[in-house]
């Protein structure tokens, strides 16, 4: 990482920390706190009053990141916006969430279909849009539009839930998201996702200061869909849209429990974890919330590498050798 991108990504940092300390200070202050949902962990119920909509806060910096990345010369502004368009949009949906939850002091907003339906309404256009030319799933394989239309469409809408339902414990999204741009960065060519990658780790390095346990500040909708939505983005202007499968491993695995307890509460009536998402399950079973960050972080991390190693595997045996990991 450039000099430029170093400062810009501290001044982000420090404009987000500020940002959601008043953030905070204001909610006390006017009494507002977001309600616990009565089917979660009874633990968490001594959450509730804490401030939600974090993700609020790297919304609002969105149009101050685009307007000062042509500044610092490695990305152009139409590359920027590229990226961050979509984010924008699912988070305006995971907004009018928090906004309902917080307007009728609940842990429920809108209703299942009423969110997968405004999730469809903004990925549709965005998807159709980023399928025009062809999607790039691998530097050299690119799938036509009709395609890979329906192939964004499924990433999108399931990545943005998928990164919702691991927002579940102090620091444990953020955390592994912070991981996953990290990686981003390391391993990209591409001057706009490397950019986009350090402005998104800065702003989750504010947050996480007053997200880890105990928490001062929730992420909300409106951070889950943002931060789900830019993972996706990054790796479609990468043009290595598979990548999103190494980078989303935790978010993947969580929301598969999610399916599983459902599907196997449905067709034989028992439970397979003691409560889903994965990360509650090991918290009924003892586990405190710092341990379960941790060790979910850790095994992340792994299996980032994992899957890297095996796209890269395949990527080599298509191409008939080993290629660098984006183009």
């Amino acid at each position: 990482m450039s000099f430029k991108i170093l400062c810009f990504a501290l001044a982000l940092f420090s404009a987000a920390l500020y940002a959601q300390g008043m953030l905070i200070r204001l909610a006390a202050r006017f009494g507002i706190g977001q309600a616990i949902k009565e089917y979660g962990p009874e633990a968490h119920f001594k959450k509730a009053g804490t401030p939600g909509m974090g993700g609020l806060v790297a919304l609002a910096l969105v149009p101050f990141l685009l307007a000062f990345s042509r500044a610092i010369g490695t990305a152009g502004l139409r590359e920027m916006a590229y990226i961050w368009a979509y984010p924008v949009l699912a988070a305006i949906v995971g907004l009018s969430d928090d906004i309902l939850k917080l307007r009728g002091r609940s842990g429920d907003g809108l209703k299942s279909l009423q969110k997968l339906f405004a999730q469809i309404a903004v990925t549709v256009p965005w998807a159709w849009l980023a399928s025009s030319g062809g999607v790039y799933l691998m530097p050299t394989l690119v799938t036509s539009q009709p395609y890979g239309f329906a192939l964004l469409l499924f990433l999108g809408v399931g990545i943005l839930n998928a990164v919702n339902v691991t927002d579940g414990i102090d620091g444990l999204a953020c955390g592994a998201m912070m991981l996953s741009l990290a990686a981003a960065i390391l391993l990209s060519k591409d001057g706009a996702v490397r950019l986009s990658s350090a402005a998104g780790l800065a702003l989750l390095a504010a947050f996480l200061w007053h997200n880890s346990n105990p928490a001062e500040l929730f992420m909300g909708d409106v951070g889950a869909h943002l931060w789900g939505a830019l993972l996706l983005t990054v790796c479609v202007q990468s043009h290595f849209v598979l990548f999103v499968f190494p980078l989303a491993f935790l978010f993947g695995v969580e929301i598969m429990t999610v399916a599983i307890q459902i599907f196997s509460i449905r067709r034989f009536g028992k439970k397979v974890f003691l409560m889903s998402p994965i990360h509650h399950h090991f918290e009924l079973r003892g586990w405190r919330e710092p341990k379960i960050v941790a060790r979910f972080c850790l095994a992340h991390a792994a299996g980032m590498v994992a899957l890297l190693i095996f796209l890269l595997a395949i990527l080599g045996l298509y191409e008939g050798a080993m290629p660098d990991v984006i183009q």
